[in-house]
């Protein structure tokens, strides 16, 4: 027996030289050989991905540049003798960690699954007897059988069969059951035309069939795709570089800003190299937002929150705003763009064409223009040559049977108002099954109502046109136009569908099922083009994409002329379609240019898929993938965000996917961009509305030590101010709904910078106006007499109103608040002005809280002068936004 993973292709060896190779015969292994067999060579299951450890996620969600300067803050301030500063930031930093980590942990339990498809019993050869074990058993030189309905339960070289057909979508993309035959394929034969071969964890659709077990767990198509999945690395998120990169750099400007003013107080201003160090921990408590990883965190849970409701369920935070920064969605089409269900889309008679509504295996969908004598008789032959059946499950409607065979009887469903009278009236007395050397399945039905016997018969297009010598016309059976149905048929295969062929014969009551009878004399009722149908949601999905700059590709494993005829009715770009053979002759540069000009890829394989996103990747491309089958894992874990179905989807894309969609449609990407993008908005907001107030205090500390002055504000009174504001203020950016036009912009660029440079200088802008205003209050109020405690009270007081004045702002990036729009959802702005205020009035008046902080009461004309002078900032920062609109309109004007 050769070792397992040797390199042997069992699609090119003949059966009986698979036998030999592994020491094994029909009659399958003795239980001695089995069980030496089974302990050389491991159990046949797929080695489960470990879990993460919990220690290890919660120690996760400390690897943030963010985080480590807030406990580097928390450690100086600690070492400085602040405990109750430090204590404050530590909190923070711990708080943080705990949402990402609870949120995280549910969505881990909600996606726990178990790698059903290797879970499975089987009929194997034992001693010369068939027996039933379960399928972790089976080692190679095994012998299995199988009948429809089974799961495959390894890899196996196909020994004997009969009419076997597999449904292999999951692994390959074909969306039709695969026919399979003994003979052996070409070396160079891809994996979905390996007709010789049964594939782990695939299903038989039709047939019985005999297999040898050649591969087993890890060694089998479905073992090495989940190892090709393990290597791929997961990658950073946009908001991770993006926060990673800001982090750093307002960590370089704190450490710049607190030394240089240390030395400037101690060096120029002689001030005591003591208090400079003070000064210098509080330009950088003030200087770092505290509370804005646990802003981002709470945004994004907001975030994961609204897409649960929407059928999208997240698995790590980070993943929620990817979609926003997304420019390249790449979809595998079976299951995801398509509704994975054959359906009868056209039916071309002597008569006309009718073109079949509806989709799936729901028997309702209109036909247009209605059913003719013609179309009636062949719904009734699709009827009874039928061994399909359809029943609704919980509201969906389920096939059991043969695909094709099903997409036939819903389209006699759709047709026949009196399908079940016509089943009795017609009762099944013989049949010729479908056997691949003939190509047509025949039924024979007796009515005693009519007297006579109804041959009803289905099959292959160019082999049943050939028995047919008439066809029914308007008035009945009339010679056949070989010319014309040679033509339909063409045209229904250039249009990417699986083509079957209705016929019947009418023969006397006392005839008997014969293949003699089927070969001639039958009358050809019509031509019938089934696929795999997009799903409607999809196209208005992909057109709401592409309004909103953002590119699909389709990558699927079915053949190029079904993709190209799918991909015309999804609206995308058909005028070239690359398979992966051809992927597989291109060079870096030949890859990396035809994963940015073609939108439509078939015949590929996992490794191709994966190959086009990091194609796309390497280009600076933001890409999402989306999948069902095995064949998908690894190009959506390689992929920036992949999508996964969560319905028909397999374990093994569940597992690899950072989203999954409970309702496996295509159209909830759309508004999980829009999501994901509201989430970017809301961070930006969220810093954009931290930053300038952070900077505004270590502006006034900065401004006091070069003027001489005594400190407008503590340490600990900025730590209060950032606490407060971060809890009421700024958590309310993170309820925002989304900008409108949120969809009708173009994805960001991936380098951009969170801040750019407008935004940068709406930021100076406000910093240096509250630093001012701040500055102008301590200083007013102290030549006028008043206490340093009292006066140390209206600049904090006049900070806090600030910062609620520039909330509303921040509502909007560029538009301005002065519209209706600014009361949509407002509740959540309201309620934390609301709630500063009344934090403030605590703060401001609870004895133990003056005495603490260093303050003193202040009197309703206090409140009013300050709450007046913080509503100038609403002016200012209006005013910029105007300019800004204004100075774009100019730009756009000129171009």
């Amino acid at each position: 027996m050769p070792e397992q993973g040797s390199p042997v292709d069992w699609h090119t060896l003949e059966g009986y030289h698979a036998l030999e190779q592994l020491g094994g015969s029909e009659q399958g292994l003795t239980g001695a050989e089995a069980a030496r067999r089974l302990q050389q060579c491991g159990p046949n299951a797929l080695p489960p991905a470990p879990p993460e450890p919990a220690w290890r996620r919660f120690a996760r969600q400390f690897q943030n540049t963010l985080i480590y300067v807030l406990i580097a803050s928390g450690v100086i301030s600690l070492l400085m003798g602040h405990r109750v500063d430090a204590g404050v930031i530590f909190g923070v930093v711990l708080i943080n960690a705990l949402v990402g980590f609870v949120q995280e942990g549910k969505a881990s339990a909600a996606l726990q699954t178990i790698l059903g498809m290797t879970r499975t019993r089987s009929l194997v050869w034992r001693d010369g007897q068939l027996r039933t074990v379960d399928s972790s058993e089976l080692v190679p030189g095994d012998v299995v059988s199988l009948q429809a309905g089974d799961k495959v339960p390894a890899d196996l070289r196909l020994l004997q069969l009969k009419d076997l057909a597999c449904d292999e979508s999951m692994l390959t993309g074909e969306s039709v059951a695969v026919r399979k035959h003994l003979e052996a394929d070409a070396a160079d034969v891809p994996l979905a035309e390996q007709r010789g071969m049964a594939f782990m964890g695939t299903l038989v659709t039709a047939g019985v069939a005999r297999g040898l077990v050649c591969r087993t767990a890890a060694q089998t198509e479905i073992g090495r795709i989940s190892e090709l999945t393990r290597q791929v690395s997961l990658t950073a998120t946009p908001l991770q570089v993006q926060l990673t990169r800001f982090a750093r750099q307002l960590s370089i400007l704190t450490v710049v800003i607190a030394l240089l003013t240390l030395l400037i107080g101690n060096l120029l201003r002689g001030l005591a190299l003591d208090d400079m160090v003070q000064a210098a921990i509080g330009i950088a408590v003030a200087t770092i937002p505290e509370g804005l990883p646990a802003i981002v965190t709470i945004a994004l849970a907001i975030g994961v929150q609204r897409m649960a409701r929407q059928q999208a369920l997240v698995r790590r935070l980070p993943s929620v705003e990817v979609l926003g920064s997304v420019d390249v969605i790449c979809s595998d089409k079976t299951g995801t763009l398509t509704a994975n269900a054959m359906t009868a889309r056209q039916c071309v008679t002597a008569l006309q064409l009718h073109r079949i509504g509806g989709d799936g295996y729901s028997p309702q969908g209109v036909i247009e223009p209605a059913a003719d004598g013609a179309l009636l008789a062949a719904a009734r032959v699709a009827l009874l040559c039928n061994d399909a059946s359809v029943s609704q499950e919980d509201g969906q409607w389920r096939l059991h049977g043969d695909p094709t065979e099903g997409a036939l009887l819903v389209l006699a469903r759709k047709a026949l108002a009196n399908a079940s009278e016509l089943l009795e009236r017609w009762p099944r007395v013989e049949e010729l099954p479908f056997e691949s050397e003939r190509r047509y399945m025949a039924t024979l039905h007796r009515s005693d109502t009519d007297g006579v016997a109804l041959l009803a018969v289905k099959g292959a297009p160019d082999r049943l046109i050939g028995c047919c010598d008439s066809q029914f016309g308007s008035n009945g059976p009339e010679p056949l136009e070989l010319s014309r149905w040679q033509a339909e048929l063409q045209r229904l295969g250039a249009d990417g569908m699986r083509v079957m062929a209705l016929a019947e014969r009418r023969l006397p009551v006392d005839s008997h099922a014969d293949h003699a009878l089927v070969e001639q004399g039958l009358c050809l009722l019509a031509l019938v083009g089934i696929s795999d149908p997009p799903r409607p949601e999809a196209i208005a999905s992909i057109a709401r994409c592409h309004q909103a700059g953002i590119r699909v590709k389709m990558i699927t494993g079915d053949n190029p002329v079904t993709a190209a005829a799918i991909g015309a009715e999804l609206g995308l770009n058909v005028q070239r379609v690359m398979t992966g053979a051809e992927l597989d002759q291109l060079d870096r540069n030949g890859l990396d240019e035809a994963a940015v000009s073609v939108d439509i890829f078939a015949r590929t394989s996992p490794t191709n898929k994966l190959q086009l996103v990091e194609a796309l990747q390497r280009q600076g491309r933001v890409v999402a993938m989306t999948g069902d089958g095995v064949n998908d894992a690894p190009a959506l874990r390689q992929a920036n965000i992949g999508i996964a179905m969560g319905g028909k989807g397999t374990d093994a894309a569940r597992e690899a996917g950072d989203m999954v969609l409970t309702d496996d449609n295509f159209a909830t990407i759309a508004h999980a961009v829009a999501e994901g993008r509201t989430v970017y908005d809301n961070v930006v907001k969220s810093i954009l509305y931290t930053l300038p107030t952070s900077l505004a205090e270590a502006t006034v500390i900065i401004l006091a030590i070069l003027l001489g002055w005594t400190l407008p504000i503590t340490p600990a009174q900025i730590l209060w101010i950032n606490m407060v504001t971060t809890v009421t203020l700024a958590l309310a950016l993170a309820f925002e709904p989304p900008e409108p036009g949120v969809m009708a912009r173009p994805p960001r660029p991936a380098g951009q910078s969170l801040i750019g440079a407008a935004l940068a200088g709406r930021a100076a802008l406000v910093s240096v106006w509250a630093a001012l205003l701040v500055f102008w209050q301590f200083s007013d109020y102290l030549s006028h007499g008043a206490s340093v405690e009292l006066a140390r009270a209206v600049a904090v007081n006049t900070l806090v109103m600030i910062e609620a004045v520039y909330l509303i702002n921040c509502r909007f990036l560029d538009a301005s608040v002065l519209s209706p729009a600014i009361v949509r959802r407002a509740g959540p702005m309201l309620g934390a002005i609301v709630g500063v205020v009344l934090l403030q009035l605590l703060y401001s008046y609870l004895p133990w809280s003056q005495q603490l902080f260093g303050l003193e009461s202040l009197s309703a004309a206090d409140w009013l002068r300050l709450t007046a002078v913080a509503l100038s900032i609403f002016v200012v920062v209006e005013l910029e936004k105007a300019l800004r609109r204004w100075q774009a309109a100019r730009h756009s004007a000129r171009q």
